[in-house]
């Protein structure tokens, strides 16, 4: 199943978009609000407007004032008056407005109609009628297209302004987008710069905590991780050519000696004495390079994941370090304990060959090597020490890398590094280990292995 793709949205469309789409979201708010509000204070302005109208006529009223003069007093800013004395009379004119419904009442019957002195909504206009002190009434009507038309104005002025301010919006939002993605153009840059072959270029962000910050710190990080895994694939692949460089010279040797003695003895046909030494020199080559193709074999399986096939069972390893000493011949004294653990002999042997066969090698033919053998708690403990040159200190974990071999005072005979890694491995997977230790003189190697139970 294959993983979704990323989403590349153009990020710079996106933020502009998401900005106006808010801009324009705040000014529709505030254009009915606007409009709502002003709309209601207008309405109300001119219903209080007839109300205090009604007031004044009912106080010129009681002073004694003619109908002309309360009719002038109340007509003006939109208001016009009529008034009807109590004999009928109508005095003033006023338009015919619509008469306003009483609102339905119970079961959809008609509703009282409104009290005397109420301002009515007849659509158009408001319209109040209030009986005065001297018995007539007085009818006030309020014309309402004046606020219908500056609220319909409002509304224009403001579609207008707002669309006006979008378009200005629109573009400032797309210049200071751009500007805040300058960071993500300097990464496309570098990252296409790198591609070019300029691999030790960085962004280096001052603020790494904030949102380029941390994405530019994360993109430095990756390719710091990039730089580090293709160098280390140069070094495998340098200790690649090495390991078949080291393994064709290894198997050069023992098989050019195997050949001239097979001719030797097939050419000359030499006394048994010779023809023996020749033999036995060519089988020790041969089991030289049985080692080395073994070796190669272990670490191949290894590197693939495979762990070691182990068939563990009750094991001496005193006995052990004796026969390990008498293969690889040469200084070798055992000494310790006799100690049993549950491993796997052959696997176990192998390790302290690696090891013996190393120390060996590096103490030379006038050198010593010791294995001591002890046990502690559940614990046994294997130690091998050499009074060669030594192991430097900086390269003690370092030995144990594939391939990883030091001067030619530790390898007089061309081994090809692969005996340490090997070691450890196998004694991992008795769940143990192989470490260097600290040493006055010469090299001190400790294998640590379990007592009575196993791993891997």
């Amino acid at each position: 199943m294959t993983a979704p793709h990323l989403r590349t949205a153009s990020l710079r469309r996106r933020l502009s978009l998401w900005v106006l789409g808010l801009l324009a979201v705040l000014l529709v708010v505030l254009g009915v609000t606007v409009d709502l509000v002003l709309g209601a204070n207008l309405r109300s302005e001119l219903r209080d407007r007839l109300a205090d109208r009604a007031e004044i006529a009912a106080g010129l009223v009681e002073q004694g004032r003619s109908d002309a003069e309360v009719l002038e007093a109340v007509t003006g800013d939109t208001v016009q008056a009529q008034l009807q004395t109590a004999d009928g009379e109508e005095v003033g004119s006023i338009p015919d407005p619509p008469a306003p419904a009483p609102a339905p009442g119970p079961g959809g019957r008609p509703g009282p109609a409104p009290p005397a002195g109420a301002v009515v909504d007849t659509g158009d206009a408001y319209v109040l009628q209030t009986e005065l002190s001297d018995g007539s009434r007085l009818t006030l009507v309020a014309d309402q297209s004046p606020i219908t038309d500056a609220v319909t104005q409002l509304r224009w002025i403001l579609v207008l302004g707002s669309a006006v301010t979008l378009l200005l919006a629109a573009a400032l939002v797309s210049a200071t987008v751009g500007l805040g993605l300058r960071p993500l153009d300097r990464m496309t840059a570098l990252a296409r710069s790198i591609t070019s072959g300029d691999r030790g270029r960085r962004l280096r962000p001052d603020r790494p905590t904030t949102e380029l910050g941390s994405t530019a710190a994360a993109f430095d990080d990756m390719l710091d991780e990039l730089e580090g895994a293709e160098r280390a694939a140069r070094r495998a692949e340098a200790g690649m050519r090495d390991l078949l460089g080291d393994a064709a010279h290894e198997l050069r040797t023992p098989l050019a000696a195997v050949q001239a003695s097979v001719e030797t003895v097939l050419r000359t046909d030499p006394e048994r004495g010779r023809r023996e030494e020749l033999l036995a020199g060519a089988v020790r080559e041969l089991q030289r390079s049985g080692r080395l193709v073994a070796d190669l074999l272990d670490v191949a399986r290894f590197d693939s994941g495979d762990p070691p096939t182990l068939h563990p069972r009750p094991t001496d390893l005193l006995e052990l370090a004796r026969a390990s000493a008498r293969r690889v011949g040469g200084p070798v004294e055992v000494t310790g304990d006799v100690v049993h653990a549950a491993v796997d002999p052959d696997r176990v042997g192998q390790v302290l060959d690696n090891l013996v066969r190393n120390a060996v090698r590096a103490a030379g033919p006038s050198g010593h090597v010791w294995v001591d053998v002890a046990g502690e708690g559940t614990t046994a403990l294997l130690v091998v020490t050499d009074d060669g040159p030594g192991v430097p200190a900086d390269q003690r974990e370092r030995i144990f890398d594939r391939l990883v071999r030091l001067d030619a005072a530790r390898v007089r005979d061309g081994g090809a590094g692969l005996g340490l890694p090997i070691a450890r491995a196998l004694a991992r997977a008795h769940g143990g280990d192989v470490v260097c230790l600290p040493a006055e003189r010469g090299a001190r190697f400790r294998v640590q292995l379990p007592v009575t139970s196993i791993t891997g």
